[in-house]
């Protein structure tokens, strides 16, 4: 089901909705600007690997939501489609400008990871377990913690230490990892 919405009021920026809100105990957010290539293979994971979860694992509903931060490519087409074909697990919104932090404002219900699922799925047991039982209402996990084993190129180690290192530098920030791609809360 696709809608069309108008923002209630300055505050919300959402312009468009495909699929409905479901009373669930998990939304997974997956906000995305210009990724028609990555997400529909990230979603059908995503789907895949909850639905296995939920049968042996946690004892939990859930629904994907996209978030398309003002795409210009055919993202919005496809991510439409991903409901088309999941119409009880994903639901999308279409929001009028670009930026992650306001996709999430937008659209966050409880647990966030990026589009390229650079974090093992295997692990969303352990970020949502914890929540659900009650014991924390935040949860996150991070490619920088002394725990962590992550392969990721040169380049993109470079590019996200002189980020996170600028942060603290220019914001006094003491948190180390400003792009941590797996919270919930």
């Amino acid at each position: 089901m696709d809608v069309n919405v108008k923002p209630a009021s300055s505050v919300s920026a959402i312009v468009e909705c495909a699929g409905a809100p479901l009373p669930v105990d998990v939304d997974i957010v997956i906000p995305v600007y210009n990724e028609q290539a990555e997400i529909g293979s990230s979603v059908m994971t995503v789907v895949e690997r909850m639905r296995v979860l939920a049968r042996e694992r946690i004892d939990c509903t859930w629904q994907v939501v996209i978030a398309d931060n003002a795409s210009i490519d055919d993202t919005w087409f496809v991510a439409r489609s991903l409901v088309r074909a999941f119409p009880d697990e994903v639901r999308a919104i279409r929001i009028d400008r670009k930026g992650r932090g306001f996709a999430l404002k937008q659209a966050w219900g409880f647990s966030y990871m990026d589009v390229d699922l650079s974090t093992d799925l295997a692990h969303l047991t352990e970020l949502i377990g914890p929540i659900l039982s009650g014991r924390v209402d935040v949860a996150f996990g991070s490619r920088l913690m002394p725990a962590s084993r992550v392969t990721r190129s040169l380049k993109r180690e470079c590019i996200s230490r002189t980020y996170n290192r600028m942060l603290q530098a220019y914001l006094g920030v003491r948190f180390h990892d400003a792009q941590c791609g797996f919270k919930a809360l």
